[in-house]
């Protein structure tokens, strides 16, 4: 077996599928790549049992033989990532090792047995359809966050999709805070689709796929794939059922204020400076008269306030709240306004865009809520 391939080709793909390679695990074989070398292209797979990955390259590359075989990823990457050279050949040698060489630049690694390598379950297909890759990516970028840390609270590390006729909705919550994005189709997809997916699996696949791409999602047998022109994402989906949720919105408010999102950012991360100390939590005061007050309380750094001057509606308040968290959603916030409403200071915080004039958007909404703090 033999092969040449451009450099920055290599490096690529490495790139990608190192996403789904093991770092630390009891079973070794985890953290090699399987490389299937073809006679038209060579398929790479990672496989950490939660995700896969596979990655077909047929361009820019010159295949002599054909083979299979796996390779350790961290020394293959580590090395890769250090060549120079505009072309890397790669060739099997005699005494069962590979031979990675450059005009410059060689190296032998010993390569293990692709029949080792755990195979990726066929997907008994339930549900098929496409959609852009753009209004995936968008989806996680908005939702992502308010999802519970994995080693902490792993029944809520995940996300929500449900993809009904022309609405997709991604929802997470971590019990602190919950958000929900809906984008509106041009056309209705021909499959319904409710699952819920790892948030490890979503953080990873968001920065693989090109945003041009339409993928195809496939799910069955507790399973799902994206598929796009030359990968495939796998990953296992997760029992359980998602909460019904859409009660937990509130729909009364005694309390409502219209603010600059970027003062009210640049705000908190002033006052962030001093509220690390105390867990991030500040008093938020509402007035009519005096707008919106940021305070901590007293901390070894001291204290802080900060005032911003908007339009507060109805009755004046005061709220504790977790300031990290309100960063957060205002990071994922597009528009130069938001609304903050609530009904007292023990009921959920509803942080919401306010539509740019110029810009309004009817085909996604955005919704947050932050749990208050009781001091």
């Amino acid at each position: 077996m033999k092969f040449k391939i451009h450099t920055e080709i290599l490096k690529k793909w490495l790139d990608v599928v190192n996403h789904a390679t093991a770092s630390i695990t009891t079973t070794p074989i985890l953290e090699n790549i399987l490389l299937k070398v073809n006679f038209n292209n060579i398929v790479l797979t990672s496989n950490n049992l939660e995700m896969a990955i596979e990655y077909v390259i047929s361009d820019n590359i010159t295949i002599e033989s054909e083979w299979a075989f796996c390779i350790p990823s961290k020394l293959f990457t580590s090395y890769i990532t250090l060549v120079q050279d505009d072309e890397v050949s790669i060739e099997l040698l005699n005494d069962s090792a590979i031979k990675i060489s450059t005009s410059s630049w060689k190296l032998k690694i010993k390569w293990i047995e692709a029949s080792e390598f755990p195979l990726i379950p066929n997907i008994r297909e339930e549900v098929s359809l496409k959609i852009s890759w753009k209004i995936i990516k968008k989806s996680i970028d908005k939702t992502l966050f308010s999802s519970a840390e994995w080693n902490i609270r792993p029944t809520l590390a995940w996300l929500y999709v449900n993809i009904k006729r022309n609405e997709v909705i991604f929802a997470s919550t971590d019990s602190f805070r919950l958000s929900e994005y809906k984008t509106i189709l041009a056309e209705e997809v021909r499959n319904d689709f409710s699952q819920i997916i790892p948030s490890k699996t979503a953080s990873q696949i968001k920065s693989i796929l090109n945003d041009n791409d339409d993928v195809k999602i496939i799910s069955g047998d507790n399973q799902i794939a994206f598929i796009s022109w030359n990968i495939k994402i796998f990953s296992r989906l997760l029992n359980g059922k998602f909460p019904d949720y859409g009660s937990f919105f509130p729909t009364s408010f005694s309390t409502k204020a219209e603010v600059n999102r970027i003062d009210l950012m640049w705000a908190l991360k002033k006052i962030n400076l001093v509220s690390r100390e105390n867990n991030y939590s500040i008093k938020m005061s509402l007035s009519s008269t005096r707008g919106i007050e940021l305070e901590t309380s007293e901390t070894q750094i001291w204290e802080s306030d900060v005032t911003l001057v908007w339009a507060v509606e109805w009755e004046n308040n005061i709220v504790w709240i977790n300031s990290t968290y309100f960063l957060e959603v205002l990071s994922v916030i597009e528009t130069t306004h938001i609304s903050i409403s609530f009904e007292n200071p023990l009921s959920p915080i509803l942080i919401s865009p306010i539509s740019d004039p110029e810009n309004r958007d009817t085909n996604n909404s955005f919704k947050h809520i932050i749990m208050p703090l009781k001091i």
